[in-house]
């Protein structure tokens, strides 16, 4: 007999693979195509900023272009996706200024986290300076060289990115009706640990390249939230420092948030805290029993520690930066 495709049975299982193929490939499509786009554009109201000179060849990466990761398939965060950029090789500067109505003259430069693989762009990044905006601080979001997870020293580009970034924003503080006393940081997880080191590292992390290079590389004030590896955490003694940072009169001040619950463990911030103590350094630590990690500012009802946003303002405006000050 003579093969025939004449079968219902098989025509209908024929028609159901194919369906089921396209399916597929439409969807692996849709990811890779989501997954190879450029990183996200600039936002109107931002400024951008190369950070370093051309002439500064050693703080530029050959990694690729630069791409957003995001996908179809990306978790939610408070029933929103994240912005996940990845292959920064130039670092950029993204300034947020405050309206000229609200404007305190403070900064904040922000270090969005990712592991140092990417930069969790509008979750630790765009939202958090919308955020600053509207209680009168000036925001600037450091876009730092990434991937360098699998670095020697993951923090090391990074770190040399965030104290550049605090010597161009005092640079131009005049230019820019900004306070050059009053320049912060404020990070998240790896950008934690970025910050951490670019504020408590004793020795210069990298040898002046020009005239911004003779401002203070060090911010004036730190938020560390949900911070990495923020201190030398051990099993048989006290945590301490990581090697070549120190506290001292001179430190900056801080603020602490995290969640009992994070997968990093919450004995970095309660840890930094103590060791704040210790010398004298004024410190505002806030441990949640619950909240995990990467939250970023995103409200959630019912999730006491993303209100983080309302208890910084409220620290800041003690502490004097949110006074405007008369020119």
């Amino acid at each position: 007999m003579t093969p025939t495709n004449s079968n219902p049975f098989l025509s209908r299982e024929l028609l159901a693979i194919t369906g089921l193929l396209a399916l597929v490939v439409s969807g692996w499509l849709v990811m890779n195509q989501s997954a190879n786009v450029h990183a996200i554009e600039p936002a109107k109201n931002a400024e951008v900023l190369m950070l370093w000179p051309e002439s500064a060849t050693d703080k530029q990466m050959d990694v690729g272009q630069e791409r957003d990761t995001t996908n179809i398939t990306s978790e939610l965060i408070a029933g929103k996706r994240v912005q996940r950029i990845t292959n920064v090789g130039k670092a950029e500067l993204h300034f947020w200024p405050a309206s000229a109505e609200t404007n305190t003259g403070t900064s904040v430069v922000i270090c969005p986290g990712g592991g140092f693989y990417i930069l969790a762009w509008d979750l630790e990044g765009t939202e958090i300076a919308q955020w600053l905006n509207s209680i009168g601080v000036n925001a600037f979001i450091l876009k730092y060289r990434v991937p360098t997870a699998k670095e020697d020293d993951p923090a090391a580009a990074p770190t040399e990115d965030l104290r550049r970034a605090i010597a161009l924003v005092k640079h131009n503080a005049e230019k820019w009706n900004l306070n050059a006393d009053r320049v912060g940081a404020l990070g998240f997880s790896a950008g934690g640990q970025t910050l951490i080191a670019a504020a408590l590292r004793a020795e210069e992390v990298y040898k002046a390249v020009d005239e911004v290079d003779k401002q203070s590389r060090r911010p004036d004030f730190i938020i560390p939230v949900y911070g990495a590896r923020m201190v030398d955490l051990k099993k048989d003694s006290a945590a301490s420092l990581r090697a070549g940072m120190e506290l001292n009169a001179n430190s900056p001040k801080a603020f602490i948030v995290h969640a009992f619950d994070d997968f990093v463990p919450v004995q970095n911030a309660l840890q930094l805290a103590s060791l704040y103590k210790d010398a004298g350094v004024p410190v505002e630590c806030h441990v949640f029993d619950t909240g995990g990690h990467g939250f970023g500012a995103r409200f959630v009802e019912g999730v006491p520690v993303t209100q983080w946003p309302e208890l910084c303002e409220t620290w800041m405006r003690r502490n004097g930066w949110l006074e405007r000050q008369e020119k």
